[in-house]
């Protein structure tokens, strides 16, 4: 099988180039050559924002492209219509961010989409997070026809290899030691997707020639932010002591949601939309998601690997809460 990841260096798309060659396949990434790519692989280069930087793929044909790319629509549009008639199955890597707001608790694949207008494919700036990733939809589906696209749409992905920072503030915190400001309540469940979970099987969907959108989280209570956070404990070895704290005194403390503490959101339409997600389809056809500490103990061995500072995306602002907001939502 031969495989081309438009990205291939970083968190999923680096997953992806792993479990590709893991399998025996032919790998190629195109990136614009900031980060080492996985061992194996075929490297070409170039940027996708910048005039003639498709060049790399002008020759060539694969099997399968899966892409990652998050800005720009026209990035997608562009890299799909040059490879539309040398290959034969293109997922894009989309988000269930498309959904139209508010995103009520059980929502499957069929629910109301974010509005926007067909030319949305052809958009040249990054806009909202929701229409930015829509116009990609569009763009994929328009060059390649949505009988041959698999719309991957991915909720919170954790795992080694994250540049965005959730996972592995929570184990850094954690690893110091001492009391821990633990958003409750403990049994709040939380819907993520271990990145290897969702490579494994976004190659397994494209090589069997499924197409359309397919939520990809991981079923509703798998995971709670008691399960998360007590694994993180296990994992570091450390003496913190997780000190359960109910929503509302954490709100009242100024902390936000999701960017203050990662992952946790409040009981609400927040957490509704983010961690309550119908992930059915994806789970008839094959999604198997791995223990939350599975997860926790191999992104907690990647970081102590790299010294225990992971990477950081640049367009992404870092997370976590200061040690003086923390203390002061703690009393102390």
């Amino acid at each position: 099988m031969k495989l081309l990841i438009l990205g291939g260096t970083e968190f999923v798309g680096r997953a992806v180039a792993a479990a590709g060659t893991a399998r025996g396949w032919r790998v190629t990434v195109f990136h614009r050559g900031r980060h080492e790519p996985p061992a194996g692989v075929e490297s070409l280069h170039g940027d996708r924002t910048a005039e003639d930087g498709l060049a790399a793929l002008a020759e060539g044909d694969w099997d399968l492209v899966v892409d990652t790319w998050s800005g720009a629509p026209v990035a997608v549009r562009d890299a799909a219509r040059l490879l539309a008639g040398r290959a034969r199955h293109y997922t894009y890597v989309s988000s269930r961010s498309v959904y139209a707001w508010p995103t009520p608790a059980g929502l499957a694949e069929d629910g109301p989409l974010v509005e926007v207008a067909d030319s949305a494919a052809d958009s040249t700036g990054d806009g909202p997070y929701a229409e930015v990733k829509r116009g990609g939809e569009l763009a994929a589906e328009r060059e390649f026809g949505a009988e041959r696209v698999l719309l991957a749409r991915a909720g919170l992905i954790l795992g080694p290899w994250e540049n965005i920072g959730r996972l592995p503030w929570w184990l850094g915190r954690i690893a110091r030691g001492g009391p821990v400001l633990a958003p409750g309540p403990r049994e709040l469940p939380v819907q993520y997707i271990d990145v290897r979970d969702l490579a494994g099987w976004l190659l397994d969907a494209a090589a069997a020639g499924r197409t359309g959108p397919y939520n990809l989280v991981s079923p509703p209570g798998h995971a709670t932010m008691g399960g998360l956070l007590e694994a993180c404990v296990k994992a570091t070895g450390s003496d913190a002591q997780l000190r359960w704290t109910d929503p509302e005194a954490v709100l009242a403390a100024g902390i936000e949601p999701w960017s203050g503490l990662p992952v946790w959101l409040p009981p609400g339409e927040l957490h509704d939309a983010m961690h309550r997600g119908d992930v059915s389809r994806a789970l008839a056809a094959g999604l198997v998601c791995r223990p939350v500490e599975e997860t926790v103990a191999d992104t907690w061995a990647w970081l102590r690997e790299l010294g225990g500072t992971a990477p950081q995306r640049p367009d992404r602002p870092e997370v976590g809460v200061s040690p003086e907001q923390e203390a002061a939502a703690l009393g102390r």
